[in-house]
């Protein structure tokens, strides 16, 4: 394997640093997940697909990679739409827990190791908030427990806001049951029980988790006390991510992540993302319209951590890309004649195009840049299949084609860039070569008799067979698939 060193972008010192982990070869990775209160959207769409493919390259790079995401599965807008629906919490969660992984399946993201759940780590978060108040970083006022921020010194030094900053800001101190905090920005730990809603037994009496403790207590239990990467979209850094930090550090005295990465945010046409702008896309219905590939290719394309905007040309020209990476994936699969090749991975073309596509990816996962790599090789073997279709043969040797399409396919696949075509399903689909020969004949005549519009029309119906026709000199027309 390479030997190049990864370097990352910490959002936690705002700078470019060399990537090291807690135990050597191993990287624990934490991802703030979903509340699953509707479908997944275009934001979900690029956050899962950048952290599922950071999991996929650093796995192929040699670390073993435990991969922790979760699901707020009790919150207000749960319970809102509940309401709604005269339904309950548990059944909206489990509908939309199941539409996520829909989504997820067609996006082709791999599965995390654990999907842990807020409301399946209550005995966690309901420690984990005794020890803050037990450690003098948490009180108690009728039935809600809030976090002191001014008792942590450190606060702020993820989203480099400032206390005093927050104290003008904020807003009033009394919450929703009358209650006065300490400090105006004093967050919730545990909320106390209102009446219809589902609560649960606590030293603080009926009650549900606050926000940012359930994913504090998750990283805790399933990952440790320090792990290597917690990542998320950048609209989490605050306060979300920044109350996690103020929660587990004054409890363990550690570092909760050692790298805080941090993905952009979505606009559509330029704007910014909301049901109130009447542009606010699902997942599911951007594939109605897009395919999956073409849509995860897109948001590799953009460096993860820039504002990536959807707008109908830039996805019809990430389609157009994917169409010309298929072509390439395919060779193999189409041109297999052509290919008197044994894979060996220490092939000097192998070997230098995954050093160049270290080289590019290994600098804060700049995949865009790894994906142009990609692409040159895709244009050669889609043009190489051209000239075998034409005349027969290709202009380079076996040996070099099948290492091209042996490295491409195999780097693609760690961008999770794959393509479903079934040579088998092909087959049985397509028109016998006595169907082919006729509408050859057929074109021929249509032609002579300058039937040119019926001409067009079967090579139209040809080639969504697969079917390419080459008409050559004295009217004779040779065919390929």
């Amino acid at each position: 394997m390479i030997n190049s060193k990864i370097t990352l972008y910490n959002s936690l010192s705002n700078r470019e640093e060399e990537f090291n982990t807690v135990t050597e070869n191993e990287v624990k990775m934490y991802c703030c997940g979903i509340t699953v209160y509707d479908y997944c959207h275009l934001g979900h769409a690029r956050t899962c697909i950048v952290w599922d493919v950071v999991r996929k390259y650093l796995q192929w790079r040699g670390y073993k990679v435990t991969y922790i995401q979760n699901f707020t599965d009790i919150d207000d807008k749960i319970l809102n739409r509940a309401r709604q629906e005269n339904s309950s919490m548990e059944e909206v969660s489990e509908r939309f827990i199941k539409a996520y992984f829909e989504d997820m399946e067609k996006l082709n993201v791999t599965p995390a190791d654990a999907y842990p759940r807020a409301t399946h780590a209550l005995d966690g978060i309901k420690k984990l908030v005794w020890e803050l108040e037990q450690k003098g970083y948490a009180y108690e006022k009728g039935g809600d427990v809030y976090y002191s921020v001014n008792k942590f010194s450190p606060y702020g030094k993820l989203s480099g806001r400032k206390l005093e900053d927050l104290q003008a800001g904020a807003g009033g101190r009394v919450n929703q049951s009358g209650v006065e905090k300490e400090n105006s920005f004093d967050f919730a730990l545990w909320k106390s029980a209102k009446p219809g809603e589902p609560s649960f037994d606590s030293p603080w009496g009926k009650g549900r988790p606050g926000w940012h403790i359930e994913c504090s207590a998750m990283v805790r239990e399933m990952l440790g006390e320090t792990i290597d990467i917690h990542a998320g979209g950048n609209d989490l850094i605050f306060p979300h991510h920044e109350n996690e930090i103020a929660q587990s550090e004054a409890v363990t005295g550690k570092s909760l992540a050692n790298y805080w990465m941090h993905n952009g945010m979505v606009k559509v046409e330029g704007e910014k993302m909301s049901k109130s702008l009447g542009n606010f896309i699902t997942i599911r219905e951007l594939l109605e319209q897009y395919e999956p590939m073409a849509v995860r290719l897109f948001v590799l394309q953009a460096n993860y951590r820039k504002p990536i905007d959807f707008t109908k040309d830039a996805m019809e020209s990430a389609t157009n890309g994917w169409h010309t990476f298929a072509e390439g994936l395919q060779f193999g699969l189409k041109h297999g004649e052509a290919l008197n090749w044994t894979p060996k991975t220490q092939h000097s073309i192998i070997k230098s195009v995954q050093e160049r596509f270290c080289q590019e990816v290994d600098r804060d996962f700049n995949f865009a840049a790894g994906i142009a790599i990609l692409f040159d090789l895709a244009k050669e073997l889609r043009k190489e299949a051209n000239i075998l279709i034409h005349e027969g043969k290709t202009t380079i040797s076996s040996q070099e084609l099948g290492d091209k399409w042996y490295t491409l396919t195999s780097l693609a696949r760690v961008l999770g860039l794959e393509d479903n075509y079934d040579e088998s399903e092909s087959i049985s689909n397509q028109m016998s070569d006595e169907e082919v020969e006729a509408l050859v004949q057929e074109r021929i005549v249509a032609r002579q008799n300058k039937n040119y519009a019926q001409g067009d029309r079967i090579r139209d119906i040809l080639k969504e067979q697969g079917v390419t026709l080459i008409d050559s000199p004295g009217g004779v027309t040779k065919w390929h698939r």
